[in-house]
């Protein structure tokens, strides 16, 4: 009898498990258009080409309707069971990290780290799905009215998974969370159901990513034609993409001697420990594959982003 007892209590903490591991994690954003719209992007000179980012940071600190719009998802969303991440916290972190690495020097030259915005940026959290809200308040007379556009974005892949928008019913209340809530409650079953219906592709089929495999041109002859065993290069790193992707799903849409393009490369969402998989832990794994023989090859790993690694062959 205590067997069976406990037989059931394991099975139902891993059903209480498995439900928990399904739900995605999600981070609110204001989207581009509203901080353009309300002055909240920066220029950034990006190698003689100016760039523009949303000033997040200065949004949250200047902008009640912000923070309290992303208050009031972030509640909705509980309400749902979906984990949010704090944006605010988040950037306060950021800020953190950014103070100490200016305090950082070469000892051999006293050179202080070099980084852009957008190196910054890459530092966030490493989010599942991005919430990004836009909204407009209308008047007519008296009474207004919101229009929003709620869309879930896959951080990995930028592809909208879920979507909401409209105009709410028109009332006598200026808040602009109470607009929103009143708006955004008519279809919050429907986008949470997308959301949940996302995710669970991913933990059926891996999570989407990409990765570019190039070669490094420095005379040693050693290319994607290369050949171990009878069997090219590309050839040994498609049959490593097969044994390792989800399903074998992966998509090989471009490609030379020297280059290739895997696109809508499925990766398990957890490591064997248990942690979670992202694309340069899974394109180091092909590094390490590589680094031993026949192969022996060394290779350089760049971070192009969360949905993208690059892997170079020929030399660190």
């Amino acid at each position: 009898m205590k067997k069976y007892l406990l037989s059931v209590g394991l099975s139902v903490l891993s059903i209480v498990a498995f439900g928990q591991a399904k739900k995605p994690t999600l981070m609110v954003f204001p989207s581009d258009t509203w901080c353009t719209h309300n002055g909240y992007m920066e220029a950034f000179d990006n190698q003689g080409t100016m760039v523009l980012i949303p000033d997040y940071k200065i949004a949250l600190q200047t902008s009640p309707d912000l923070m309290n719009v992303i208050s009031k998802i972030n509640s909705l969303m509980a309400d749902k069971g979906f984990p949010l991440k704090d944006m605010s916290q988040t950037l306060k972190s950021i800020s953190s990290t950014n103070a100490e690495n200016s305090l950082l020097t070469s000892k051999t030259s006293g050179a202080s780290l070099a980084e852009s915005p957008i190196d910054k940026l890459k530092r966030t959290a490493k989010a599942d799905i991005i919430l990004e809200v836009d909204w407009q308040i209308n008047s007519t007379g008296p009474k207004k009215t919101i229009t929003y556009n709620l869309r879930g974005l896959d951080a990995y892949t930028n592809k909208q998974v879920a979507g909401a928008q409209g105009t709410g019913e028109p009332s006598f209340s200026v808040e602009v969370p109470v607009l929103l809530e009143e708006a955004v409650l008519v279809n919050m079953d429907n986008f949470t159901n997308q959301l949940q219906a996302h995710f669970d592709d991913l933990f059926a089929n891996g999570r989407e990513v990409t990765v570019d495999i190039m070669v490094f041109d420095n005379g040693s002859g050693i290319d994607l034609e290369s050949e171990y065993d009878g069997t090219e290069l590309t050839e040994v790193i498609d049959n490593w993409m097969a044994e390792n992707t989800v399903n074998h799903r992966f998509s090989k849409s471009d490609g030379t001697e020297t280059f290739t393009l895997y696109e809508q490369v499925r990766i398990p969402l957890f490591r064997e420990n248990g942690m979670p998989m992202d694309t340069e832990y899974f394109v180091r794994e092909l590094r390490k594959y590589l680094g031993k023989a026949p192969y022996n090859l060394e290779s350089k790993i760049i971070n192009r982003g969360l949905g993208r690694t690059a892997l170079i062959i020929g030399e660190k």
